[in-house]
């Protein structure tokens, strides 16, 4: 299916359908029509002028004030791909910089930045092919964009640099060649346009918020399920308690899970306990924050995919190219550091509850094996997770608070979103591990409360588990059921919406 690109509002399920990879992308006449007239504006401009306009005939960042002739304008562009292609570190995930390149060519697309139509055809074309440029962690500090990763999305469009394709890591000579590709020349203000921009605090943002949504469903339905199996109370979880109380997110968690246990044996029995532990009974409170932040998120970056980032802009209906700063990086920086927080506190509740689970409370046996002692049983996941919740609280350290000083002054406040992108990342995947740890736990649990059963949606979901990774009869590798578990939360298609 091909996606066209256009001015046309980008959606959560667009970024989601590109992401799964089902997608094509090509550009619309209508964004085909924009880039041509600011490009043709641009080229007119230039030639009919002595007047100094930034990052176009002058050099960049502090080297503002210097001059570039004509004939050196397309040398300029290429030079600054060159010398900003600086990044260091572990490569982004492939995921990212394909969602990188999407983003790209989207922002250049709305026709402000006055680049050629065959540079974002090439972009394009790379999309649709799994072009993927070799880019590094860390070089952006999320401000006059993030040009270090961008200048090495941008190199294969020159020859140089490395990509990954078909399975391969090739030069960008390389790729050229294999692809029959004539060279691309960039023209005035094209190198800056393709580096400026937050297509890589963009991706990481995308990605992470898309992780985000299916990670709250999971922790409500495993929340619910370990509240079942823990023998809780469901009187926490109905709508009056949270019409005194209205936050957006707390009632929809509530109803979630209330909707979750409906027809549970379990949640309906008798209760020798007149209260659950705050990680039981405060889920529709704190998984509910959680959730308005997630929504909140979602929002800055829905803004910021349908937003032209780069400088300077080009207007060519009201004949200006205003320097600005769209490129930098406050808004995207505060909502991922918001973003960790919010996944963090996800993980740091499960772990209670998983630590509540395995403490031989409410007729449930030690660390949930048969005979404790001789096993060990479920006791050392929790030391894991305990482990991955203590590392996201390091990693939700604001990046977004901090800003060192750059390109001799020039540059002098920045947002550091770029460091608050790769943390959120990994914000992310550890807690993927935390909630396949509670799943391993909550589902182990249920087993003692037999022949009682929880709700019909549960007993399915424990039932599609177990497929995956088997009730734990004797001490075993429990590193392999994690790993099968968090697969299984990845993959897993669940019914209720978030």
């Amino acid at each position: 299916m091909v996606h066209y690109i256009s001015s046309a509002k980008l959606t959560l399920q667009d970024l989601a359908r590109l992401h799964e990879g089902k997608l094509t992308v090509q550009l619309s006449e209508e964004a085909r029509q924009r880039i041509a007239r600011c490009r043709d504006y641009l080229d007119k401009k230039l030639q009919g002028t002595t007047q100094s306009i930034y990052g176009i005939n002058t050099g960049f960042g502090s080297l503002y004030n210097k001059n570039i002739s004509a004939d050196q304008l397309e040398h300029l562009q290429e030079n600054l791909v060159k010398s900003h292609a600086c990044g260091t570190g572990p490569e982004v995930p492939e995921e990212i910089v394909k969602l990188m390149l999407f983003l790209k060519i989207q922002s250049l697309a709305y026709g402000y930045s006055g680049v050629q139509t065959d540079t974002v055809d090439r972009l394009a074309t790379m999309f649709n092919h799994d072009v993927l440029p070799v880019i590094y962690e860390m070089g952006s500090l999320g401000a006059s964009g993030d040009l270090a990763p961008l200048a090495h999305l941008t190199l294969p469009l020159i020859g140089l640099g490395e990509v990954h394709f078909e399975g391969k890591r090739i030069t960008g000579n390389a790729l050229q060649k294999a692809m029959q590709w004539p060279p691309l020349r960039l023209q005035a203000k094209e190198g800056l346009a393709l580096l400026n921009g937050t297509q890589f605090m963009s991706a990481y943002g995308v990605w992470c918020t898309l992780h985000a949504h299916r990670l709250l469903q999971l922790a409500n339905i495993i929340g619910a399920l370990s509240l079942d199996a823990f023998d809780g109370r469901i009187e926490p979880f109905l709508p009056q308690v949270h019409a005194i109380r209205p936050h957006a997110g707390q009632m929809k968690v509530a109803a979630q899970v209330n909707d979750i246990l409906s027809n549970s044996e379990l949640i309906l029995q008798v209760k020798k306990h007149v209260q659950d532990p705050y990680s039981f009974r405060c889920i529709p409170q704190v998984h509910g924050a959680s959730a308005d932040t997630i929504d909140y998120v979602t929002n800055v970056f829905l803004i910021e995919v349908n937003s032209v980032t780069d400088n300077p802009n080009v207007f060519p209906e009201e004949d200006t190219i205003i320097s600005a700063g769209n490129f930098h990086g406050q808004p995207l920086a505060l909502a991922l550091d918001f973003l960790s927080i919010a996944l963090a506190e996800l993980g740091s509740i499960s772990e209670r509850r998983t630590y509540q689970l395995i403490a031989g409370l409410r007729d449930l046996p030690n660390y949930l094996v048969a005979t404790p002692g001789i096993h060990s049983g479920l006791m050392i996941p929790q030391y894991t997770a305990a482990s991955l919740v203590s590392q996201n609280k390091q990693l939700c350290t604001p990046a977004s608070v901090d800003s060192i000083v750059s390109s001799n002054g020039q540059e002098d406040h920045v947002s550091m979103g770029a460091n608050a992108a790769t943390k959120a990342l990994r914000v992310v995947n550890n807690l993927y591990s935390i909630l396949a740890i509670e799943l391993l736990t909550a589902a182990q649990a249920l087993t003692f409360r037999r022949p009682l059963k929880t709700s019909p949606y549960l007993e399915h979901f424990v039932d599609t588990f177990r497929k995956t990774v088997p009730f734990i009869e004797e001490d075993r590798v429990l590193h392999d059921d994690i790993k099968k578990a968090e697969e299984f939360l990845k993959h897993w298609s669940p019914s209720h919406e978030s």
